[in-house]
């Protein structure tokens, strides 16, 4: 109640209702009106006199101080009724948006004892401030890991607990950038990339991408310049496009990076999820004090989870430990020890298992109806080998924003490949078609409805 009253008088002096020099009613009378207490008003006006509004001297009434007055703010007329001016939201019936992994089959129940249990079990000392690394079993039991998974050998101090990729990312810009030196990214690349570098004023330049990833011969791409901060790679399952890297190029790649004196970062974002042989070997192998390599744990465990990895160099560590520290210090320890449970006791590999396998038999349902209903001579189809996602490259269409926007005016949720582009128009006609969390049946029908719609739009 005592809040109450102060905040109705504030407001009523910022707005001008109460001007400056206005004597309040003294407690007793102003509790007698309001039927409170007086000692409820004597709290309101003791917050009003703590904070500037009032000013009381013994024996003078209490008065409003001067010069507080506000007025409206500028949104204060401008609030939209939002049954007048919001229409009603289309009804989606074709989802293919991207990046989006089936979590109805995650084990929650699993989740929530191992969290628990690990959570307990937390030493004291651990619920402070425990540093920028990460938490120590959960470095080693991902080395452990990629052992498993990749047959990667990495020395578990190496690997340094992030709050996603988008965070590793971040602070490897931060930790690489050099002046008059630019990032070279794939081109088309993850929106994210290249939104972070120019949110802080880091130059970069797009290296073009084929069918098998990153180009680095034949282009007007200028490899042998010593003007490179870092060049930015998904060797294992191009994004979007799908493209392995060869060895060739990967050897290619660290050979400039050697001569050159820049750094890799391979971002391995969904190789779990191959459909035709083991994981894609990591560049990373190749050469670990040239090579940054960036995991997530979104697409295998959950998003929300916001856990990711960095293995790095180990000229580059102190200076990552000291930019963390300076970031958000730490990952929650408890999400953590929860996750270092989960992959110690080998449920995350039994749960990537059920959904490698629940993932490709929606792939192949894809495939199937794409090659039914569009043909061959229609479509290719781009990086369907490996993660939640294909591209989809249209013999006939120019697909846009425009169409993006019309598509989901119809119901259907898609994204263009041009989106990605940093040279816009490179890759018009191609669709990228998101299936990790639709059920077959939604597969089916979703295809039919965008061969209608495409039909639509090249007639």
């Amino acid at each position: 109640m005592a809040r109450q009253i102060f905040q109705q008088i504030s407001s009523s002096i910022l707005d001008g209702t109460l001007p400056p020099d206005e004597a309040l009613p003294s407690t007793r009378e102003l509790a007698k009106a309001l039927a409170v207490s007086r000692h409820t008003v004597s709290e309101a006006y003791d917050m009003l006199i703590t904070e500037g509004y009032v000013v009381s001297r013994q024996g003078a009434p209490t008065r409003v101080a001067g010069n507080l007055r506000l007025g409206l703010s500028s949104a204060a007329g401008h609030q939209p009724v939002l049954n007048e001016l919001q229409p009603p939201a289309t009804r989606i019936t074709a989802d293919f948006k991207t990046g989006r992994p089936d979590l109805r089959p995650f084990p929650k129940y699993v989740w929530s004892r191992l969290h628990s249990e690990a959570f307990s079990q937390l030493p004291s000392e651990l619920l402070g401030y425990s540093g920028p690394d990460g938490y120590p079993p959960l470095r080693e039991e991902i080395a452990e890991w990629l052992f498993r998974s990749r047959g990667l050998r990495v020395d578990p101090q190496s690997i340094f607990i992030t709050a996603g990729a988008t965070q590793s990312l971040s602070l490897l810009a931060d930790l690489l950038h050099r002046d008059d030196r630019e990032f070279v990214l794939e081109d088309p690349c993850h929106t994210a990339v290249p939104t972070l570098l120019r949110n802080r004023g880091y130059s970069y330049r797009p290296a073009p991408v084929d069918d098998h990833g990153l180009i680095l011969e034949g282009t007007d791409m200028d490899w042998d310049a010593g003007d490179i901060s870092a060049v930015y790679v998904t060797p294992s399952h191009q994004f979007p496009l799908g493209g392995i890297l060869p060895a060739n190029r990967r050897t290619a790649l660290i050979r400039q990076a050697r001569a050159k004196s820049f750094y890799i970062i391979e971002d391995d974002y969904d190789s779990e999820f191959r459909y035709q042989g083991a994981p894609v070997t990591p560049l990373y192998a190749l050469d670990p004090e040239r090579v940054i390599y960036v995991g997530t744990f979104s697409k295998t465990v959950f998003p929300a989870l916001r856990l990711g990895f960095s293995i790095l160099p180990e000229a580059l560590q102190e200076d990552w430990k000291h930019l963390r520290v300076y970031a958000d210090v730490q990952c929650p320890v408890a999400e953590q020890a929860a996750l270092a449970e989960f992959l110690r006791t080998r449920k995350m590999d039994r749960h990537i298992s059920r959904m490698r396998k629940l993932y490709g038999q929606r792939r192949e349902v894809l495939l199937e109806e794409v090659g039914k209903i569009f043909g061959p001579d229609i479509v290719k189809v781009w990086g369907d080998v490996s993660g939640l996602h294909l591209a989809l490259q249209f013999a006939e269409g120019h697909f846009d924003e425009r169409f993006i926007q019309e598509a989901r005016d119809r119901g259907i949720r898609i994204s263009v490949v041009d989106k990605y582009s940093l040279t816009p128009g490179k890759h018009a006609d191609k669709l990228l078609l998101g299936y990790g969390h639709l059920e077959p049946d939604e597969i089916r029908t979703g295809i039919s409805i965008l061969y209608d719609y495409w039909r639509q739009t090249i007639g």
